[in-house]
């Protein structure tokens, strides 16, 4: 169950920033002993890797709040958060160890899938979400929003590896902000269709 957890926290934070929780499994399993990485991501927790995801931490961390270019970072995303979210579900070994499911173990890309989809509905979300509120504040929302999704990114990551419990409350509260970003996502769109109805009327 701790295992299916943990890889459920992850790939979600996964979806708001893909290197953050590659960050964070890479660094665990060289400090300390709360994750165990098996034979075939041990390059996960190699210097180099976690250097040259820390750079890529630090591009994404810059252009992902900057106005426009957040969007095109969105689009280029898109294949790198799924991939990272497939990654860390199946790097702590929740794929092989999910409810002690020997089907599981012996279906690793199972594990895969669940981190790839995981992360990818939480990516489309908060893509969706970006263009809105840059739209509704003139772009001085995009740092903050960038920001609040890093902080939950790191968040998520630390809770799934160190308290997996907790999973569930977290991803309850982000269920709960995603279906609100939804409506508004819906409502801006229904208000910008209005506005173009009443430009295209005649008067």
């Amino acid at each position: 169950m701790f295992a299916t957890l943990t890889g459920l926290g992850l790939s979600t934070a996964a979806g708001l920033n893909a290197y953050i929780p590659l960050m964070v499994v890479g660094l665990a399993a060289n400090v300390t002993d709360a994750v165990r990485l098996p034979p075939e991501y041990a390059w996960l927790s190699n210097g180099w890797v976690l250097t040259i995801i820390g750079v890529l931490l630090a591009a994404e961390f810059v252009l992902d709040k900057v106005p426009v270019v957040d969007h095109v970072n969105d689009i280029i995303q898109t294949a790198v958060r799924p991939a990272a979210g497939g990654v860390v579900f199946s790097a702590t070994t929740a794929a092989a160890e999910l409810d002690n499911s020997a089907w599981m173990a012996e279906h690793p890309a199972v594990g895969w899938a669940l981190g790839i989809v995981t992360a990818l509905i939480v990516h489309v979300v908060k893509s969706g979400v970006r263009p809105v509120v840059n739209a509704s504040t003139a772009g001085v929302g995009a740092p903050v929003v960038s920001t609040v999704e890093d902080a939950g990114s790191l968040g998520m990551s630390l809770i799934a590896i160190f308290l997996p419990v907790l999973v569930i409350v977290a991803l309850a509260a982000l269920g709960a902000l995603g279906w609100l970003a939804v409506r508004r996502i819906r409502r801006h769109r229904a208000a910008r269709h209005a506005r173009r109805a009443r430009r295209a009327s005649p008067v």
